[in-house]
């Protein structure tokens, strides 16, 4: 055999979500299964794909202790309606994990592991419930509960004593010290981010994205259409992020230079030009790389530098080459820390041009 062996491009096709609403908001009703599937069931609809088509629903969720029932992916894509020999596999990257199983289609694509893919995430921290461990004696008075809504739970003491026991607004107040960025610095960032949202908003920007649900109300009302996500703060102003108190003494972090709590559900349909041309659709984009990394647990949100920069290695791209550049925006510091290590200004108009996660909310 001769020749160079050629991989196969990943392309997206199409790609859709849920309003994302509060904690306790307008989908706290909603299984977050159940939730996924619209997403994909509406999504599917809108192309010419054949369901028979997908190989596999690859979905990110952090979750998988309440009604994730551990393999989100699998039964959402069966309330989708699927066909039975589509499979589906759940992947948890915490924050990371929608986006990871975007990843995976792609290197399914590019390994001719199939030829079409559902990816994406969901997770419904209004539904997240609390969970106790089992005694392990009668009378047992050492058992922990704990809420699954944000953060680890039954974290191994070895861990701990080796790496310490941060919370993620902790490990965001790292970054404020180890970088010297300061409090003002972050409002301003959160006000950029609200503003940023509210001017996409009104010209429209959301409107194509977003797949309206119909939400039961309470007995003898009518379902209610949400269509609109329920984080952002129009109008948010730096003066009134000033009088927020820090979560911790000393602190950067804000409730108003955070991401939320919030529910929602997100998918992308991932295939080779071949899936596409088959449907007779074309792709909106294609992936050409992507990479993940470690960094120590007390800063774990700086992780997106070194991905950022294998990613970019492996594309034989750079910064300058970008048009646009998404960064999580888990914390104001966080996503600042982000920008500060690779040399991007904090007002670059690149960087979540339509806004971020302060302002569009973080399920």
């Amino acid at each position: 055999m001769t020749g160079k062996l050629i991989m196969p491009h990943a392309y997206i096709y199409d790609g859709g979500r849920s309003a994302f609403g509060r904690h306790g908001g307008s989908l706290s009703g909603i299984r977050p299964d159940n939730l996924l599937a619209h997403v994909i069931r509406n999504l599917i609809k809108r192309t010419n794909f054949d369901p028979k088509q997908f190989e596999d629903v690859i979905v990110g969720n952090t979750n998988q202790s309440g009604e994730d029932s551990r393999n989100i992916a699998r039964f959402a894509g069966l309330l989708a309606g699927l066909p039975i020999t589509t499979g589906g596999i759940t992947v948890n990257r915490l924050c990371g994990s929608g986006l990871s199983a975007i990843a995976d289609a792609g290197r399914c694509i590019q390994s001719s592991e199939g030829d079409l893919f559902i990816a994406g995430g969901v997770e419904s921290m209004s539904r997240a419930p609390l969970v106790l461990s089992k005694a392990n004696s009668a009378f047992d008075r050492t058992q922990e509960l704990a809420d699954t809504t944000l953060g680890p739970r039954f974290t191994n003491p070895d861990i701990v004593a080796e790496f310490g026991s941060h919370t993620m607004p902790q490990t965001a107040d790292n970054i404020a010290a180890d970088l010297n960025i300061q409090r003002e610095e972050c409002d301003l960032f959160a006000k950029a981010s609200q503003a940023k949202y509210e001017a996409a908003r009104a010209d429209g920007f959301f409107i194509d994205e977003i797949i309206p649900i119909e939400v039961p109300q309470a007995r003898k009302q009518p379902s209610r259409l949400i269509d609109t996500d329920e984080h952002p703060r129009p109008g948010t102003s730096l003066e009134r992020l000033q009088t927020l108190p820090t979560l911790f003494e000393g602190g950067v972090v804000t409730a108003g230079n955070a991401s939320g709590i919030n529910d929602g559900a997100a998918a992308m349909i991932i295939g080779s030009l071949e899936a596409g041309q088959a449907a007779d659709l074309k792709p909106r984009a294609r992936i050409l790389a992507s990479a993940i990394a470690g960094v120590e647990p007390r800063v774990m949100g700086l992780g997106p530098v070194p991905a950022t920069r294998k990613a970019l290695s492996r594309a034989n791209l750079s910064l300058a080459d970008m048009d646009v550049m998404e960064f999580n925006e888990a914390f104001a510091v966080q996503a600042m820390g982000c920008l500060k290590m690779l040399e991007i200004d904090y007002e670059d108009a690149r960087v979540n041009p339509n806004g971020g996660a302060i302002a569009v909310g973080h399920p």
